[in-house]
């Protein structure tokens, strides 16, 4: 029995030993976790067959968890698709079964321990599960979510049901607190609390989110309210030790504050007053036109402008290939010009392409513009692989089909990226060319910059994942099987900056794209250059 239950175990982490960590950047990657556990289940099922009466607590953990993987294992994508059941199966594995590993430690259940400790090693990290609760702080922040609604599990197409326990709630506001991320602290405790006043059960003791409430809103600058949660702690548990420090550190500052109110009242008013409780401004100066567009607001497209764009066929400059077969194109925006083109890659195309890509996925990294080191950024959550023509036959075949497209060589283009959006995956604000100021960051390629983007939708996507153009006030959404096209140099060789865009959080869905970036060489006979600096 031992050894099948090894041999279950070894066979699924040997598939995800060559992806460990960082699973939440990537859906496509967390399916197989699905898997895993599922077959965690089947071994624990195993073991409580031989052990069943000295371990009943983990026979009933155990049907929990299979009605569980049963029915995320019969659609992975999909279920992952919601942003809850990704958090908490990234929790489950970080958290819950660690500590059902203590839960068996005080029973004769060696076997199962050895196994369970050997392959922990693969389990999902604390990063994982920081960067799965801070993933759906970034969905509620962009589309403007009330904790109740994300813990209710209340999200637009979603197909499954999910929702987040008192637990669950606690474990995002610690994690928000271990960020210095007093906001969302205050956020997720008050709903911690509020599902405890409902009266659902919980590990989590009230005393324990008022101590973090508490210290969270006195970060904020609101002593009023922290010693009155700081009261509050104190009634349920007298004897805490760092509320009753805090409570005679707070009452000196209040009482600090009522002598400096009654020699300058102006100041004091000043000062206890202003944006508590309000997001922290950050580093994105348009961010929140960015998160506007997201959700589908403040695009700038105007009937003027509407009446600008138009539908045809596209034949690549009577390329030969395309005459008898030309693409559906249809203008997104008209200065500068963005097209979207109309079944590009077929279903079976997309899920090969996929199926190449998944074992090469890695955390998709950005270019430091002031040293030209690649490194990862949370601006930017997804994996990627990159795919040459020897790849597979329709790596090339794609290709092709690009060049005769756009009228561009492929010939000086980077390699076809493949990238699979995570939790929450984004990629904020962003130019795809290389700046004047930046070093230059494809000298080595010896290509020039980046002049076109062409970027293919390989996946639908149920909520976010726009494509925005915050100069623009343009959002393109994903739409399985089209791809868009822009130049990003004018003719002059001189960067659009008009162009740069973000791909938005993905709120409900899993998000597949493959993109393809032309460089100047070897175009300047098909785009000719301008005269002027701004042709």
């Amino acid at each position: 029995m031992k050894l099948q239950v090894s041999a279950l175990l070894v066979a699924w982490f040997g598939v995800l030993s060559c992806v460990q960590a960082e699973f939440f950047t990537s859906i496509g990657h967390m399916t197989d976790l699905i898997y895993a556990e599922k077959d965690l289940v089947q071994a624990l099922k195993e073991y409580i067959l031989v052990e069943e009466a000295k371990l009943s607590k983990i026979k009933s953990w155990a049907t929990k968890m299979e009605a569980l993987t049963s029915k995320s294992a019969a659609d992975p994508e999909g279920y992952l698709a919601h942003p809850v059941n990704a958090y908490k199966l990234v929790k489950r594995l970080n958290t819950d079964w660690p500590a059902l590993e203590d839960l068996v430690l005080q029973d004769s259940a060696a076997g199962f321990i050895a196994n369970l400790s050997v392959q922990r090693q693969f389990f999902p990290t604390d990063e994982d599960e920081s960067g799965a609760a801070k993933a759906l702080m970034r969905l509620q922040d962009t589309y403007k979510l009330d904790p109740d609604t994300i813990s209710r599990g209340e999200l637009p197409g979603t197909k499954y049901q999910a929702v987040l326990s008192v637990d669950d709630c606690f474990g995002m506001g610690r994690t928000a607190y271990n960020e210095g991320d007093y906001y969302h602290t205050v956020l997720w405790m008050e709903q911690v609390l509020k599902q405890l006043d409902a009266g659902e059960e919980a590990t989590v003791a009230k005393a324990q989110a008022l101590d973090y409430l508490s210290y969270a809103v006195f970060q904020l600058g609101d002593l009023h309210r922290a010693l009155e949660l700081t009261r509050r702690l104190l009634s349920l548990d007298p004897s805490h030790e760092r509320a009753g420090g805090n409570l005679r550190y707070f009452e000196r500052l209040l009482e600090e504050e009522r002598e400096k109110q009654l020699s300058n009242q102006t100041e004091a008013v000043l000062a206890t007053q202003g944006s508590l409780y309000e997001r922290p401004v950050d580093y994105l100066p348009e961010r929140d036109v960015y998160e506007s567009l997201c959700r589908g607001e403040g695009v700038k497209l105007t009937p003027r402008r509407q009446k600008r764009l138009f539908c045809r066929y596209h034949h690549g400059n009577r390329v030969p290939q395309l005459l008898i077969a030309p693409f559906k194109e249809e203008d997104e925006w008209d200065s500068p010009h963005i097209v979207r083109y109309y079944d590009v890659m077929s279903d079976e195309e997309i899920e090969r392409i996929k199926e190449i890509a998944k074992p090469k996925l890695a955390r998709a990294t950005v270019r430091d513009p002031k040293t030209g080191v690649l490194t990862v950024a949370s601006y930017r959550v997804s994996k990627s692989s990159w795919l040459e023509e020897a790849d597979d036959p329709v790596v090339a075949r794609v290709n092709r089909r690009m060049q005769h497209i756009t009228g561009l060589t492929v010939e000086t283009a980077e390699l076809l990226q493949v990238a699979n959006y995570g939790m929450g995956g984004q990629y904020e604000p962003h130019f795809d060319f290389s700046r004047n100021h930046e070093q230059d960051v494809f000298k080595h390629l010896g290509t020039g910059n980046r002049v076109a983007t062409f970027l293919n939708y390989m996946s639908d996507v149920e909520a976010g994942g726009a494509t925005v153009f915050p100069d623009l006030g343009a959002a393109i959404w994903p739409k399985k099987g089209t791809a868009v096209f822009w130049y990003n140099l004018l003719r002059s060789g001189e960067g659009d900056y008009r162009t740069r865009h973000a791909a938005c959080p993905v709120l409900v869905g899993c998000k597949w794209v493959s993109n393809k970036w032309f460089h100047e060489r070897g175009q300047e006979f098909l785009r000719p250059c301008g005269s002027t600096e701004v042709d």
